[in-house]
């Protein structure tokens, strides 16, 4: 009797392999362990072993194969009494580490939570629940990259590492704009809405530069806000530096003389004044202005990575209210140790992502999303 060990990176095609070599086998059992410097590009690796069932059988066809067959049956399962022997003896002299004291134990996922999950899938489910994740949100990223594992019957990452299961998963459930985008010619507005203090102007300016830096638009900025302080001089100041033409619109009226008469831009940017969501009668206001916009719009809303998901679900819903919001635009990245609201957001409303604010500079502090730039925030790279 002959037992074969066959190691790799992926079980199934170790046991194929098998297979392929022996024929009909037996598996005994299989360990894994994790090889890599860095912890997030750790891949696991497999030692699998397995038993010739033909070994079993009289090659010669001999009928008193009974006795054979009894004998060797129980070296098998001696085998297998000395392996699961050493598997509790390692169980009792290697503990599990015990949680980091800097860690709050009530974001650790719990078996019972979780239950159908097993290994690599339980620490990045523990993982982005420590990054502020909803629980069913990573639940449903997860398991995007999950297989059944064999010993425990329960689901494990199929792929090696945290970043490639992590990227399966926000690539498959997460909608992502790309670059805003205009087509020369054909006149198009973009309407940057939001709560006070998130940051619109700063990065409507951002987005204006990229129209005018690297697609070469003609590009125009009307503001309705000349309720914040020094807003429209700040504005001003920016347009000027970007030598575009600036506009303020107090009215309906108003905003609809501007923008016919800037025939020759590719793109108009509308600022628009900072408003509570909760402020119905104020979001009323905003959006009166804003129907005498006759042009194709896009409305664009901006979050702050400092809300908690509850608070950003609730700006969503009711600016949704009243704006038909074509996309969400993420700012203060900077200023959050909770990134998961990147996915919680978009999962939760359905709505796709498009940039994502990384301090004030104007126009260096601006990234485009992207599933590989989301992994990286939730995974702390």
């Amino acid at each position: 009797m002959s037992v074969k060990v066959y190691e790799g990176e992926d079980l199934n095609e170790l046991i194929e392999k098998a297979k392929k070599d022996l024929g009909d086998v037996e598996i005994l059992y299989y360990e894994t362990e994790k090889r890599g410097v860095f912890p997030f590009l750790k891949k696991r690796w497999y030692k699998l072993f397995v038993l010739k069932k033909e070994e079993c059988r009289n090659d010669e066809g001999i009928e008193n194969k009974g006795e054979e067959l009894t004998k060797l049956e129980r070296e098998i399962e001696e085998l297998k009494g000395l392996i699961r022997e050493i598997k509790d003896v390692a169980a009792k002299e290697i503990p599990p580490p015990p949680v980091p004291s800097h860690i709050d134990e009530k974001v650790v996922c719990s078996h019972e939570e979780f239950n159908e999950f097993t290994g690599d899938a339980l620490e990045l489910l523990s993982l982005l629940i420590k990054k502020g994740v909803e629980p069913e949100v990573a639940r449903v990223l997860v398991k995007e990259a999950c297989g059944l594992d064999i010993e425990s019957e329960k689901l494990d990452l199929s792929v090696p590492t945290f970043r490639e299961a992590l990227l399966k998963g926000v690539s498959e459930h997460i909608k992502f704009t790309g670059e805003f985008r205009v087509e020369t010619g054909q006149k198009k507005a973009l309407v940057f809405l939001g709560p006070t203090g998130v940051g619109k102007t700063t990065n409507l300016f951002k987005i204006a530069s990229k129209f005018v830096i690297e697609q070469e638009l003609k590009v125009g900025v009307v503001t309705t806000d000349t309720f914040k302080v020094g807003g429209v001089v700040q504005a001003r100041t920016y347009a000027s530096i970007l030598n575009i033409p600036f506009f303020v619109a107090t009215d309906q009226k108003k905003l609809k003389e501007i923008v016919d008469s800037l025939r020759e831009l590719d793109v108009v940017l509308i600022d628009t004044v900072g408003r509570s969501h909760y402020d119905y009668w104020r979001l009323g206001e905003i959006k009166a202005i804003l129907s005498g916009l006759e042009i194709p719009s896009e409305m664009v809303l901006l979050i702050s990575c400092n809300y908690s998901t509850q608070e950003a679900i609730e700006v969503v819903n009711r600016y949704r209210s009243f704006f038909p919001i074509s996309s969400i635009f993420f700012t203060k990245i900077d200023e959050s140790s909770s990134p998961g609201v990147l996915v919680n957001v978009p999962y939760m409303s359905g709505l796709p992502v498009s940039y994502v604010s990384t301090g004030q500079r104007v126009p260096e502090d601006i990234k485009l999303l992207t599933p590989e730039l989301v992994t990286k925030y939730l995974l702390g790279e």
